[in-house]
């Protein structure tokens, strides 16, 4: 009974959400968060563009084949990211170097990919478009494509006021989708917002976290805009270097972005290269490096001694609290069913 009140209750809060924001843009930015960092006078949202952003993010024309999609390794239900292999997926089977990142909170991003390389949302999505193991397509082909849709020059016309599909429209058409993807709703910001209360577990999850997680996990994003060591050795088979292949400076020689921990519960495999299966599996990790690595970041110097099992545990419940069903289920995210969709269901 218990269960299915719970179903009842997820589907209500459901209903009520795609009710409210039907007619709205989706982002809004939480109570008590920092001020976003992405410009938007340079690229106005509004629903008519984040539509037209989940069409073409869900669209695999876009790939040179028409088989991959930027969904394709972007499952809404994970978080949007990849579970069922360590590195991502692309055109041809062809398999990448590094674990598809999370799309969480990207307006308050200052630089995307693993090593950072790109420095601005609206121009992210280049590098999967074009990359030769993810999309391998052009951007003019790919224009040309959509420009030849009248399904896609009412859509931009619509949203933009131009019926002429450029790149530049096209990358803030799919920015206004992804700006779109704000959690905010996890057990976490119930405690924090006095709707909810951790459990004794939770509590003493959320104290090991404040001592030893927080300096590069910073709440309330659970990350920061910066790059660090987490005392991983160089994957020979990948030889991946992170941050320097972008700076090349050997200073930044094994430096990844930092992960948000929002959501970590579904967002598995983890680190840049997938390597932990398992929550505990990273803790296992974290818990050894204070007698070993010198390839870690000074933060890390925080956790000098092992965690017990009872600690892990006690950690990994509290992550738990960072989960947001509402985002990982939101109907707004999800594939959506227009004219254009149904056309390439039935190629």
């Amino acid at each position: 009974m218990k269960s299915l009140l719970r179903i009842f209750g997820f589907l209500l809060i459901t209903v009520l959400i795609f009710s409210a924001t039907k007619n709205e843009h989706p982002f809004y930015i939480p109570k008590h968060w920092p001020k976003p960092v992405y410009d938007f006078e340079a690229n106005p949202i509004n629903l008519q563009k984040f539509e037209l952003g989940r069409t073409l993010f869900y669209d695999p024309d876009l790939s040179r084949d028409s088989t991959i999609s930027c969904a394709s390794c972007h499952l809404q239900y994970s978080a949007f990211t990849h579970i069922d292999h360590a590195l991502s997926h692309g055109i041809d089977g062809k398999i990448g170097t590094r674990n598809s990142p999370v799309l969480i909170n990207l307006a308050w991003q200052r630089s995307f990919h693993w090593d950072g390389g790109v420095g601005q949302l609206n121009k992210q999505a280049i590098n999967p478009l074009t990359h030769a193991k993810e999309m391998d397509n052009s951007l003019e082909e790919i224009l040309r494509r959509l420009n030849r849709s009248s399904f896609y020059r009412k859509r931009f016309y619509q949203g933009f006021g131009d019926s002429i599909i450029t790149t530049d429209l096209l990358l803030k058409a799919l920015a206004n989708f992804t700006v779109g993807l704000v959690s905010a709703q996890s057990k976490y910001d119930q405690v924090q917002n006095h709707q909810a209360h951790f459990t004794e577990q939770e509590k003493a999850g959320y104290s090991l976290f404040k001592q030893y997680c927080v300096s590069c996990h910073q709440e309330p994003l659970f990350t920061r805009n910066d790059f660090k060591a987490n005392g991983l050795p160089v994957n020979p088979k990948l030889m991946d270097y992170g941050r320097m292949d972008i700076t090349n400076r050997h200073e930044d020689s094994l430096l990844f972005k930092i992960p948000t921990l929002r959501n970590i519960e579904f967002s598995f495999p983890y680190m840049h290269d997938g390597r932990f299966k398992l929550l505990k599996d990273v803790l296992a990790h974290y818990s050894v490096l204070h007698a070993s690595s010198n390839l870690k970041s000074s933060e890390l110097n925080k956790l000098n001694r092992p965690l017990t099992d009872h600690e892990q545990k006690d950690l990994i419940a509290f992550l738990k609290t960072l989960s947001d069903p509402q985002f990982l289920f939101n109907p707004l995210f999800k594939y959506p069913k227009n004219e254009r969709n149904a056309s390439f269901e039935n190629k």
